[in-house]
């Protein structure tokens, strides 16, 4: 009986401790947590916070805002809802439920929200931190951060956290000098703020100073070793100095993934976790593993539908067209419509390009470009499209906002442009539409523009080039019958630098041709000059026996002239 008893109270014991340790996880615990971004363990600490002390508002706040965090919005908004529930007069909720608003666009509502946590405040410097920070969530609005953390200072100085907050404001200004400070106002309130250094690091980073930026993480983790945001950052940082010293860059690759993975095992590995790491290898250019990485995420149970965001994008890079076709169609239609982002349109139409669904890839690929316009470098797949259809004048337009909007855009590509433009002309000219089009002289002006850039590029001028522009100026003659010599120097030009070349090709023969036969007419009609134009269409008969104006010229110069009659 004895023994039966010492076991009972052994257990007993056994189950007081367990119990104390569940209700030990204090909200310290669970913003710590945060801190260190273990999110999946914070949001048990504060479920089970909510449960035992349904009456604090700040747990619910707190677990709210680890849900903002993994970008679940909606439950978000639940939990602030039920913090106000809790306490009507909770100033963390209403920043909570001002920073939903604003990440859902209802900026009305985002504001009524924090005026009301601003005023419920009173001598409470959090709810001013949050409402900076809610500023800078999605887009950030730098100023407005900083003018309500910096009222939150004035209430007062003496939390670390406001300055960081304020120095990550400053951050995204690019005004470094000013986030530099705040952090280091933080570090002397707090010189255990692990999290001041690595803004600091941050900073750096901005500024390329990759070396200090290194001493910065380092110094974090000297801090708290544990401290996984410090690896991710320098993760992150290693990835900018692969992309800005190409000589080092395979060697930084490999740290920032080994730091990456040591983020990962400091952290609860959860699915949002993973979902970061799987963003964090695409900006890697580590396409093969992100494709496994996200294989495995989408095979998931009630998988996370951006998942099949990533399996697209690295399948694609990988050239496995099936499967991105398969991903990217699973992502579009599982997805809400306000997480679609203009790179998913990217994609979706390289994915359709690929296919050769040229109709839909066109579709796709101008939406891009309307809701991105840094992707300049896609309207050279437009303008290809639009030229295989025939729609030339849609294709020069194509080809014009390339070679203004993309680094790419070679002297090949204003020819696209100019050659595009001067088919859409010839067009209108040769359309049988009833009523018949005026021609449009513009697009023979857009088309000179293009081709007067390329000669302005070379050394010496390009026979083909010089060619076109004389054939431009020749189509606004119109009659040859009355020629006006608006392409004569163009063909002269070409006559020039065509008689320059060390070997004159068949090809090259033909133009000759065209030039004097030009030459010839203009002689003949304009000049009144019969043998000068005799001597241009010989030498065009000469270059090319079978030029049509040649042909008809000594035709019709040696048809014999009618007999009168009644002699």
């Amino acid at each position: 009986m004895k023994n039966m008893i010492s076991k009972a109270a052994v257990a007993a014991t056994g189950l007081v401790f367990i119990g104390s340790n569940v209700f030990a996880q204090s909200l310290a615990d669970a913003k710590k947590a945060i801190d260190a971004e273990q999110y999946q363990k914070a949001k048990s600490m504060l479920k089970n916070l909510t449960a035992t002390q349904a009456n604090k508002d700040e747990n619910f706040f707190y677990l709210g805002w680890v849900y903002l965090e993994q970008d679940y919005v909606d439950s978000a908004k639940a939990v602030f809802t039920k913090g106000i529930a809790a306490n009507p007069k909770s100033a963390l909720n209403y920043a909570g439920l001002g920073a939903v608003a604003r990440l859902s666009k209802d900026q009305a509502g985002a504001q009524s929200n924090f005026n009301q946590a601003i005023t419920l405040a009173g001598k409470e410097t959090k709810p001013f931190q949050y409402v900076g920070e809610a500023y800078l969530l999605g887009e950030p609005d730098g100023n407005a951060a900083i003018a309500v953390l910096q009222k939150g200072l004035a209430v007062s100085a003496k939390d670390p956290e406001l300055y960081i907050a304020l120095g990550d404001a400053y951050r995204t200004q690019l005004k470094n000098t000013d986030a530099v400070k705040a952090y280091e106002d933080a570090l002397k309130i707090n010189p255990k703020a692990a999290a001041a250094k690595v803004a600091t690091g941050v900073v750096w980073r901005q500024a390329n100073n990759w070396d200090a930026s290194e001493e910065e993480f380092k110094a974090a983790l000297a801090i708290d070793p544990n401290f996984g945001p410090a690896y991710r950052e320098w993760a992150e940082t290693d990835i900018r100095w692969a992309q800005k010293v190409p000589t080092q860059a395979s060697a930084k690759v490999n740290e920032a993934v080994e730091k990456y993975s040591k983020f990962l095992s400091l952290t609860d590995n959860s699915v949002e976790s993973r979902l970061r790491y799987a963003d964090f290898l695409y900006q890697a250019g580590k396409f093969k593993e992100l494709q496994t990485e996200a294989t495995a995420l989408s095979q998931m149970p009630n998988a996370n539908a951006r998942a099949y965001r990533y399996l697209a994008y690295s399948a694609f890079e990988n050239g496995d067209s099936a499967t991105a076709q398969s991903a990217m169609n699973s992502w579009m239609t599982k997805a809400d419509p306000k997480r679609i982002i203009p790179y998913d349109y990217y994609y979706q139409g390289r994915i359709q390009l690929k296919a050769k669904d040229t109709t839909a890839a066109l579709q796709t690929l101008e939406k891009t470009v309307k809701l991105d316009t840094t992707q300049g470098d896609l309207y050279a797949d437009i303008a290809k499209i639009y030229y295989a259809k025939r729609q030339y004048e849609k294709a020069g337009d194509a080809y014009r906002q390339y070679v203004s909007k993309s680094k790419k855009a070679t002297l090949n590509d204003y020819f696209s442009e100019g050659f595009s433009y001067y088919f859409a002309y010839g067009d209108q000219l040769a359309s049988k539409a009833t009523p018949k089009p005026v021609a449009d002289t513009m697009l023979l002006a857009k088309a000179d523009s293009a081709f007067a850039y390329i000669q302005s590029k070379v050394p010496t001028p390009n026979t083909t080039v010089t060619l076109y522009r004389a054939r431009l100026y020749d189509l606004k003659e119109k009659d040859r019958n009355n020629i006006q010599g608006f392409a004569k120097p163009y063909y002269e030009k070409l006559i020039e630098v065509t008689k320059a070349k060390e070997t004159v090709a068949e090809a090259d023969k033909k133009n000759l041709a065209e030039a004097y036969a030009y030459l010839g007419a203009f002689a003949e009609y304009k000049e009144k000059d019969m043998a000068k134009a005799t001597e241009n269409y010989t030498k065009a008969r000469e270059n090319d026996p079978n030029n049509a104006q040649a042909s008809n010229f000594f035709n019709r110069k040696n048809k014999p002239a009618a007999k009168g009659k009644g002699k």
